[in-house]
């Protein structure tokens, strides 16, 4: 089984999917990581990831393994990511490494569960189900802003909202729901009952 993921920053899809898993013991791929691990790999290859032949290898190399890396988040990686995600043969790399993950669940899984953008629409428009996950940008903004918070930073919650609405805005092509998504409002639940209504809906199509 396929499931897919979709939805605003900060709507709870990234919790949602990791929680998925655990529970239906599916193989989970955060496709936001894709393109840090490919900055990464470039990196850790001495390569420049400006460079087109160095990029593609990397992208065309990647593993599931790569995206557990502890470095991703790090500056450097950041950097090299939006350089790589800038040339279209890395992202057509990647889309097929998206592909082929839905299609061969790594370590034997039943199931693969894949987050992020495009995932209902593009990388997997036969997946069997298929959720889109959205809140209100001010309960979003406010979840970012304590995450943040936890982790020591001192953004502020009015620079929070703002940085979240232009995220929106240039998210906006491709965070589009497919026809046939199942909408979750995460806006006044608990991801206790986001989790219970998406297994609902799994279920129900596993039945079906």
């Amino acid at each position: 089984m396929i499931i897919a993921i979709d939805g605003f920053a900060a709507s709870g899809k990234g919790t949602l999917a990791t929680i998925l898993a655990e529970r239906l013991g599916y193989a989970r791929l955060d496709t936001g990581l894709i393109y840090r691990a490919t900055g990464l790999g470039v990196l850790e290859a001495g390569g420049d990831p400006e460079n087109p032949d160095d990029a593609l290898a990397a992208a065309e190399s990647l593993t599931p393994a790569l995206l557990e890396d502890g470095r991703l988040r790090e500056p450097a990686v950041t950097a090299a990511a939006y350089k790589v995600a800038a040339q279209t043969p890395v992202r057509d790399a990647l889309r097929r490494f998206q592909k082929d993950f839905a299609a061969n669940p790594p370590g034997g899984a039943p199931g693969a569960i894949l987050d992020g953008r495009d995932i209902g629409t593009v990388i997997c428009p036969d997946a069997d189900v298929k959720l889109f996950v959205s809140a209100d940008v001010e309960i979003r903004a406010k979840r970012r802003f304590e995450e943040l918070q936890s982790q020591g930073k001192t953004d502020t919650y009015p620079a929070v909202l703002q940085a979240m609405k232009d995220r929106d805005a240039s998210d906006a092509e491709n965070t589009v729901p497919a026809d046939d998504a199942v909408h979750l409002d995460t806006t006044a639940l608990t991801i206790d009952q986001v989790v219970e209504k998406a297994l609902s809906i799994i279920e129900a199509r596993r039945t079906s």
